[in-house]
């Protein structure tokens, strides 16, 4: 035989309740997962000081929202889409403003990155159409399957394959290239 008892109105359930999960909190969250969220977004922009003002961001936006998204079933992907956003808005507004400057006969000088290797990766991503970077990025950096890959950019996971080989065989062959380069300059 088993014995129910019946909740009062405006009464907590018990805290041994098993069905009741605690809430985590939005510090764990944002400690569980700043790093790998900034780490997909420095890949993705080349720039890590922009991709944590652009994580930063994004976790500001989901404390904003805490109660509701923490009930979401994958916040994280939230926080990532969000970030994801402010980056290509970035992007669009940089490519306005060098257009202007173009326009004005102004140019930035080009900023190396920190180490010949970094740089070779960002210039082969860089090459890359922007669909089959995000592929490349959240599939290598992000540890993403295709299924959550197509699930977070709207797409058949066909598609997602797709881009994942197409990005892989570029990128192959241009860092293929870069090292004879790299080859072609040694004694």
């Amino acid at each position: 035989m088993t014995v129910r008892m019946r909740a009062r109105a405006n009464e907590p359930p018990p805290a041994d309740d098993p069905a009741v999960a605690p809430t985590p909190t939005f510090d764990d969250f944002y400690h569980a997962h700043f790093r790998s969220v900034t780490t997909q977004l420095c890949a993705y922009t080349g720039d890590l000081g922009l991709a944590q003002d652009l994580a930063q961001e994004a976790f500001c936006r989901a404390l904003a929202r805490w109660e509701k998204l923490v009930r979401y079933d994958d916040p994280v992907a939230w926080v990532r889409q969000v970030a994801w956003n402010l980056a290509r808005s970035r992007w669009r507004r940089l490519r306005t403003a060098r257009d202007h400057l173009l326009r004005q006969r102004q140019v930035e000088p080009e900023v190396p990155g920190p180490t010949p290797d970094r740089v070779a990766i960002d210039r082969a991503l860089a090459t890359l159409p922007p669909n089959q970077r995000r592929a490349v990025v959240l599939h290598y950096l992000a540890d993403l399957t295709v299924a959550q890959i197509a699930a977070q950019e709207e797409v058949p996971e066909g598609t997602v394959k797709s881009w994942l080989h197409r990005g892989r065989a570029a990128l192959a062959a241009r860092l293929d290239e870069s090292t004879e380069e790299v080859r072609d300059v040694r004694p």
